[in-house]
C-alpha cells in the first residue's frame, strides 16, 4: 500500500473503531433509576380546638335621653320678683329651691279675706248651735220624754247650713293658701336647665312655660337589638325586678369614660322600619363626677355592653374560619376534612361552636383558593393553641 493510501485508510479505520467503541459502551450502560417525588399539599395554618365556658356580652349603641323632662309652667299670674341665678341654660338647680317668685301680695290678701270668712262662719255655727240647744230645752219642758215632731223645732236645718258655710269658708282659705304657696315655683328633683324665658319684672300667666328642665337622678339609653339577642341576658320580669348589668361608654374630651347601668325594660313594640327591639338601659347618677369622669348628658351617642349569660362548653374559633356559615375545615392525619358544625353564637371576630369539632382537633384558619374534602395539606410543626381564638368576649 502506498504512503498516500495509508494516509487515507488509517484515519478512517480509527474513526470506525471509535464509533464502534462508543456504540458498545452506550449499549452496555443501563437506564437511570426513576424516582417519583411525593405530591406536596398546600401549607395551612391551624389552631387546636379547645372547649371553654365563655361569658356573653351583648353590645349595641344608643343615644342618651333624660328620664325626667319637664316644662316649668306657673300656676298663678303676677309679676316676677326673683329669679334663681342658676335659671339659665346649663344651670344646675336643686330640689326645693325657688326657681322664681311671683309677687305674693294679692294672694296674701286673699288668704286674709278667707280667714275672716272662716271666722264669721265659725261664729254663725256657734250661734245656731246655741239656739238649737235652747229650742230643744223648751220642747222638753213642754213635752217631757218626747222627741220633736220636726227637725225644724230643734233648728237642725239652720245648724246644717251653718256647718256647710263653715266648710265652704275653710275650703276657700285652703285654696287661697295654696295659691299663695304657688307664687314660689320649685322642683321636686335636682335638674339641669335646658332653656328659660323669664326675667325679673316680667308678668307671667298660668299655662305659659318659662323654662325647660331635665332631672339629673337618672338618664336612659335606648339600645336597638335583634330579637335573637334577647335570649342572652336577663330582662326585668316585673315591677321592682332588676335586669342585666350593663356598661355605658363614650369618648369625651379626648378620653373614653364608662358609667354603670342596668337593663330596666323592653319597649312594647318592634320598630316598624328596622324590625329591631329597643331595650332601655338606665344609668343612675349620670352627673356624679367621680375620678375625673364628666357628666353623661342627654344627646350623647354611647356604646353599650350588656352582661349576659355564660355559654357552657363551647369551642371558640375565628369567625373567618367558618365557610358558608356552617362549615369548618379540620386536618386529620395530613388530610383536610370539611365538617358541618353547630354555631351557638357569633360576634364580630369569633364564632362559638357547640357541635362538630372536638378538643385538640386542628382547625384550618388560613385561606385556600380551592378546597376538596380529603385533599392533602401540610401543617406547621407547632399549631396555634385554640385559647387564642376565645379571647374575644361573645
Amino acid at each position: 500500500m502506498s504512503r498516500h493510501a495509508l494516509k487515507i485508510v488509517l484515519p478512517a479505520a480509527v474513526l470506525v473503531i471509535a464509533v464502534a467503541a462508543a456504540a458498545l459502551l452506550a449499549s452496555s450502560r443501563g437506564a437511570p433509576p426513576r424516582t417519583e417525588k411525593p405530591a406536596l399539599g398546600p401549607l395551612v395554618e391551624v389552631l387546636l380546638a379547645a372547649t371553654a365556658d365563655v361569658p356573653v356580652e351583648v353590645t349595641g349603641h344608643g343615644e342618651v335621653t333624660a328620664r325626667t323632662w319637664v316644662e316649668v309652667v306657673p300656676e298663678v299670674s303676677g309679676r316676677v320678683l326673683e329669679v334663681h341665678p342658676e335659671l339659665v341654660p346649663g344651670g344646675l338647680v336643686r330640689a326645693g329651691e325657688a326657681l322664681l317668685v311671683v309677687d305674693p301680695r294679692d294672694y296674701e290678701l286673699a288668704v286674709e279675706r278667707a280667714r275672716a270668712t272662716v271666722a264669721r262662719a265659725t261664729v254663725r255655727l256657734e250661734q245656731e248651735l246655741a239656739e238649737a240647744a235652747v229650742a230643744r230645752s223648751e220642747w222638753e219642758a213642754i213635752h217631757p220624754g218626747q222627741d220633736p215632731a220636726s227637725g225644724l223645732t230643734a233648728r237642725e236645718p239652720q245648724v246644717a247650713q251653718a256647718r256647710a258655710e263653715l266648710a265652704a269658708a275653710e275650703a276657700e282659705l285652703a285654696a287661697a293658701a295654696l295659691a299663695l304657696d304657688r307664687t314660689t315655683i320649685t322642683l321636686p328633683f335636682d335638674g339641669v336647665v335646658v332653656s328659660e324665658s323669664v326675667d325679673p319684672g316680667q308678668v307671667v300667666a298660668p299655662g305659659r312655660a318659662v323654662a325647660q328642665v331635665y332631672g339629673t337622678a337618672t338618664v336612659e339609653v335606648r339600645v336597638p337589638l335583634d330579637d335573637g339577642e334577647l335570649a342572652w341576658f336577663a330582662l326585668p320580669t316585673g315591677p321592682g325586678t332588676a335586669g342585666a348589668v350593663a356598661e355605658v361608654s363614650a369618648r369625651f374630651a379626648g378620653a373614653r369614660h364608662t358609667w354603670p347601668g342596668r337593663v330596666v325594660r323592653m319597649e312594647g313594640q318592634v320598630d316598624p322600619v328596622s324590625r329591631l327591639v329597643h331595650v332601655v338601659v338606665e344609668v343612675p347618677r349620670p352627673f356624679a363626677r367621680t375620678e375625673g369622669r364628666p357628666a353623661l348628658m342627654p344627646g350623647t351617642f354611647v356604646d353599650v355592653a350588656i352582661r349576659g349569660t355564660v355559654m357552657k362548653g363551647v369551642v371558640p374559633v375565628p369567625r373567618h374560619a367558618l365557610h358558608g356559615g356552617r362549615e369548618l375545615w379540620v386536618v386529620e392525619d395530613g388530610v383536610l376534612r370539611v365538617r358541618e358544625v353547630e354555631v351557638v353564637r357569633a360576634d364580630r371576630d369569633t364564632a362559638y361552636l357547640s357541635a362538630g369539632v372536638s378538643d385538640g382537633e386542628a382547625v384550618v384558619v388560613s385561606a385556600l383558593d380551592a378546597v376538596t374534602d380529603g385533599m392533602t395539606v401540610r401543617v406547621p410543626s407547632s399549631p396555634t393553641a385554640g385559647e387564642d381564638a376565645g379571647e374575644t368576649t361573645a
